[in-house]
């Protein structure tokens, strides 16, 4: 039989902090404890201890030294491990954050610190109202000693000038509806996975829905700061890590992070249900091209600001949540048409045309392939078109026989070599071998040639022919991009009135370009390239800002320094939402390119903190990352991995056990 001596011995003391919500006091208390206490009768004990009866639902206990929540409430303190030197805390899951958002607004949020960030990004999401949460991610603002003085400028800016007003219902955290309201949440359609309805109708007018203002170019040029891809490398080495809470992280109360969209893959972009989401992604992509994070040509910025100018223009006029412009569909007759194709046994979004004829493009167009010490001489070939590849011949009449050379595109990177203004049609081609990329120009004799030949090479690349249907849309797209940078005034239209833009048209390009031009021929040339888009709504604007970024050839690359097996030399790793690319620090261009459509398998060896990816016909990469954790790396090509899997049926639920199991640690 035990002794009352023998049960004192059994028991031991423990230190519990006590954090109250802000502005109170917190609070510390010493409890006599055994080990098979489980830690729910840890809490009850703590609460009774404390005098002012309150709601104490939302708190949890952490640990300090181990850097860990305790919320398995069944679990004993010897099964965590827990013994008298322990430090606790009994502290608030949901704290204040400040975050800011893409389009550079700050807003202070309560979140929850103790679930994973994935968990928590969805819950920003859900009170912003941004559907497919999946796509962003929390991202640590840079921390650089270098550019220690140019930050702390662009701090100044941010937050004083770009300071948001959100009602204070939006920070009633899970207890109030703020702008994602509790009891109106909406249904979705079965099939497609779609709201029934649109937001407007669930959320009335959202103020993330109204784009801000271009900053004056004196303030921007604050912000602005050339970037190299070392630079971009230490920035991307910021993303939080998804299968870890925030505090977990190093993350406390009143931090600030950034919001952004870090999956360059955006999913059922609907204009009628994604108001606030495509505000964002345009405010995000705006960003991006005045501070320079991606590169474009002369032409494309001038096209970017005159997109800003019209997008800033229809904003200032616009009446709130106009929705006049939407065609509204029939509810029966879209019923009548789903069940008539689901009748003859095929879906429309998957119509091919008759493949046993694919389509073939015969063209004459140029070729260069460029050597050391030579300029830049097309000549002239006939060009043959089929499947995924392109075969050229000396002339047509030759076209019977054997090419000279055959181009296989899949798996090859397309880039544009394009200015409209010159009347210059290129296709640059990174064709894939097994030592890196050869280069191979084509170039077109008009837009109409360029527009037919870029897609059929863009769909090759993916191993698609020109027997989908999607080639049209792309040949459409990329028709439209192409009038969109011309500077030239459509037909019958006259030159514009430099006086009536009303607006001051350096606050539409980046700083550089502010330096090249003066102000009246910035004017000028933004005006010129407007007319070719002033017909457009502010929403089809906002839609053609985010494809024309999406077109960009480094458009969602991220970048990391990291070292590869039996290399002495430091590298750059791109990470897209399709490849990985291979760069060379010195030079910056791609050495080779791999696809994730051909990747068989990757894994990480979490000791020696090195990845490992296997590709087909037996290809095998493995490297050391330099400037982030080699988490941040396997968490981007498992993220993208696991957004290929998405489809419309769905019904917008997310199978966050497989994300995990994809990016998650072995640690």
């Amino acid at each position: 039989m035990v002794t009352a001596a023998e049960l004192g011995n059994t028991t031991w003391e423990l230190s519990v902090q006590v954090d109250q919500r802000e502005g109170d006091e917190g609070m510390k208390f010493k409890l006599r404890v055994r080990g098979d206490l489980h830690i729910g009768g840890l809490m009850l004990k703590l609460v009774e201890k404390i005098p002012a009866p309150q709601d104490w639902s939302d708190h949890a206990i952490w640990w300090e030294q181990k850097n860990m929540w305790l919320l398995k409430t069944h679990w004993t303190l010897d099964k965590y491990g827990v013994q008298a030197d322990a430090d606790l805390r009994y502290t608030p899951q949901h704290k204040p954050l400040c975050i800011q958002l893409p389009n550079m607004k700050n807003i202070k949020l309560p979140v929850s610190f103790s679930t994973v960030v994935f968990k928590t990004v969805a819950e920003i999401c859900r009170i912003l109202n941004i559907r497919r949460s999946e796509e962003l991610s929390l991202l640590k603002p840079i921390d650089n000693p270098k550019k220690k003085k140019k930050l702390d400028k662009a701090k100044d800016v941010i937050d004083d000038i770009l300071n948001m007003d959100i009602s204070s219902s939006l920070a009633g955290g899970t207890s109030s509806p703020g702008l994602y309201s509790k009891t109106m949440t909406p249904t979705y359609d079965p099939e497609n996975g779609t709201p029934v309805s649109a937001t407007s109708l669930w959320f009335g007018e959202n103020p993330l829905t109204k784009c801000q203002p271009n900053l004056p170019p004196d303030e921007l040029a604050k912000i602005y700061q050339p970037l190299d891809l070392e630079d971009k490398a230490v920035i991307n080495a910021g993303w939080l890590d998804s299968s870890r809470s925030l505090m977990e992280q190093g993350i406390q109360e009143n931090d600030k992070l950034l919001l952004r969209f870090k999956y360059h893959c955006f999913f059922d972009l609907n204009p009628k249900y994604d108001a606030v989401r495509i505000t964002q992604l345009y405010e995000q992509a705006r960003w991006a091209i005045l501070l320079e994070e991606i590169d474009c040509t002369e032409e494309e910025m001038l096209m970017f600001a005159s997109l800003q100018y019209h997008i800033c223009k229809l904003t200032m006029s616009a009446e709130p949540l106009d929705h006049s412009n939407e065609t509204e569909v029939d509810e029966v007759e879209a019923a009548l048409s789903n069940l008539e194709v689901a009748l003859e046994g095929r879906t429309t979004d998957k119509i091919l045309e008759d493949i046993t004829d694919i389509p073939k493009l015969e063209d004459s167009l140029k070729l260069f392939r460029p050597k050391r010490l030579t300029l830049r001489p097309y000549k002239e070939y006939w060009f043959v078109f089929k499947d995924t590849t392109i075969s050229y011949y000396k002339n047509k009449e030759a076209a019977s026989g054997e090419p000279i050379e055959q181009l296989h595109l899949r798996g090859c990177e397309v880039v544009p070599d394009v200015n409209v203004t010159e009347k210059k049609f290129g296709i640059k081609l990174l064709l894939p071998v097994a030592d890196g990329m050869n280069e191979v120009y084509i170039r077109c004799d008009n837009e109409t040639q360029y527009a037919k030949w870029k897609a059929a090479c863009i769909l090759a690349s993916k191993g698609k022919t020109m027997a989908y249907s999607s080639y049209r849309t792309e040949v459409k797209n990329i028709q439209s991009f192409l009038q969109m940078k011309s500077l030239a005034p459509p037909p019958g239209q006259a030159a514009p009135n430099v006086e009536s833009m009303g607006m001051n048209a350096e606050c539409f390009v980046s700083p550089r370009y502010v330096k090249k031009y003066k102000s009246k021929q910035l004017t000028t040339r933004i005006l010129e390239a407007h007319q070719n888009i002033a017909q457009l709504s502010l929403m089809e604007a906002k839609m053609r800002f985010i494809q024309a970024w999406q077109s960009l050839p480094e458009f969602g690359i991220k970048y990391y320094v990291v070292r590869f097996r039996g290399s002495k030399k430091d590298e750059i790793l791109g990470i897209s939402y399709n490849r990985l690319i291979r760069i060379d620090m010195s030079t910056k261009l791609p050495v080779t390119t791999w696809r994730f459509s051909n990747m068989k398998q990757w894994n990480v060896n979490w000791e020696i903190r090195q990845v490992t990816i296997d590709f087909d016909q037996n290809v095998s990469v493995s490297f050391s990352c330099q400037s982030c954790d080699c988490k941040v790396v396997h968490e981007y090509i498992g993220g993208y991995i696991f957004l290929s899997t998405r489809s419309k049926d769905q019904n917008e639920t997310l199978d966050e056990e497989l994300f995990h199991k994809l990016t998650g640690g072995q640690e």
